[in-house]
């Protein structure tokens, strides 16, 4: 039986992966499962596959999970060092599935006890890609790798299997294009928050969708894959693809294309994780090709998602440059949810952020503490930029 902790276990990832591990539960014992402000359903759920502990990451929210947990025994902690400390206990495979940031201590946690962590959390690379593979290499002795979990990222760990990375030429990841991809131009200052909510393709949370329509959720997967797989900038190709069935292709120097393909189902790329390296029967839709007839693809515009080509000025950088665009991404998205800027001014607030550079930091040897002060920075620096507009 195998020991599995689910750190974001409300979110859909978080759902999802519970309902694979609820499909079959014979083979797995739940050690950890984490959530954020609802406290009702973590605990529903922690009741329900028996976990060892359950953690809130707002301690405002301790004692309305301590009151529904209670008779239970299991284990009740709240608070951004309560999800490392449970990252940390013993398990086979950790899920990394909260949003943001803040998804980076408990990862390199579950790391340093030798776990798999199947990465849902692509800030992880993004903002210390260099720092979580040092972690991995480091504790690869006790059983430590790091697996994708994004849709993209698992389609093309899956087009490697078994092939060379010294002739791969290119990775295509693909784009839904968002809620506005068929939106004209000019219009798109004028989107709210609630037609930014509306995702053509897939069920997700409220922050990836909106990530989702300005490209910024895909912005931040580029920089994932040069991490991950180690390829050059100039090997990665985003392609708008309305379908959501083909995840990704990759490229090779005889020419060939390898494509994944699946229904768009988040438990495909999970259900690997969770499954691998073996491959498991998963409750996701089988695609008949001859009745979808057609799949279309398309070059991304810039103008409508300058997000890209902010991400291929962040992976020029480098250094701490991916833990500032983060940051002030999240900054951006937290404003125009509040509604205090309009749709097209995250972008903007993003640029000019990075456009300060990193003072201070420029060149800094990578640590947890550094890529922090960098998340501050660039968060600072947005709220200022925010502040200034209004």
């Amino acid at each position: 039986m195998r020991r599995v902790s689910v750190l974001g276990a409300t979110g859909s990832i978080g759902q999802n992966t519970l309902d694979l591990i609820a499909r079959r539960p014979g083979d797995f014992q739940v050690v950890a499962l984490t959530g954020g402000h609802n406290v009702e359903n973590l605990a529903e759920q922690a009741r329900r596959f028996g976990a060892e502990i359950a953690v809130t990451a707002h301690e405002s929210r301790y004692g309305a999970l301590k009151a529904a947990l209670a008779g239970s025994g299991i284990e009740v902690a709240a608070g951004a060092g309560a999800l490392t400390e449970a990252a940390a206990r013993p398990a086979d495979w950790v899920m990394s599935a909260i949003v943001g940031a803040a998804g980076l201590a408990p990862g390199l946690a579950a790391l340093g006890q030798g776990a798999t962590l199947a990465l849902a959390n692509k800030e992880s690379l993004v903002t210390a890609g260099a720092l979580i593979k040092a972690e991995a290499r480091r504790h690869a002795d006790k059983g430590a790798r790091i697996l994708p979990v994004d849709s993209e990222h698992s389609a093309v760990f899956q087009a490697l299997t078994g092939e060379d990375m010294a002739a791969v030429e290119r990775i295509v990841i693909t784009a839904s294009g968002g809620a506005f991809r068929d939106w004209p131009l000019e219009k798109l200052a004028e989107a709210t928050l609630e037609q930014a909510l509306t995702h053509p393709n897939w069920e997700m949370g409220a922050r990836i969708t909106i990530d989702s329509a300005s490209m910024f959720n895909k912005a931040l997967e580029v920089i994932e894959t040069k991490e991950f797989f180690e390829v050059d900038p100039e090997q990665i190709e985003v392609l708008i693809h309305p379908q959501s069935l083909v995840h990704a292709l990759v490229g090779f120097r005889d020419g060939a294309l390898m494509a994944h393909l699946g229904a768009p189902d988040m438990r495909h790329a999970i259900g690997y994780a969770l499954n691998w390296p073996e491959r498991a029967e998963l409750p996701v839709e089988r695609l008949d090709l001859a009745a979808i007839g057609g799949l279309e693809f398309r070059p991304p515009d810039e103008a409508r998602y300058p997000a890209l080509r902010l991400a291929r000025e962040v992976m020029e950088a480098g250094g701490l440059a991916g833990a500032v665009f983060n940051a002030a991404k999240e900054a951006a998205l937290d404003a125009f949810m509040g509604r205090e800027i309009g749709f097209l001014d995250m972008a903007r607030v993003v640029e000019e952020v990075l456009a300060r550079g990193v003072p201070g930091l420029d060149g800094a040897t990578m640590t947890l503490d550094k890529v922090a002060a960098a998340d501050q920075m660039g968060r600072r620096a947005a709220r200022e930029i925010i502040e200034a507009g209004r």
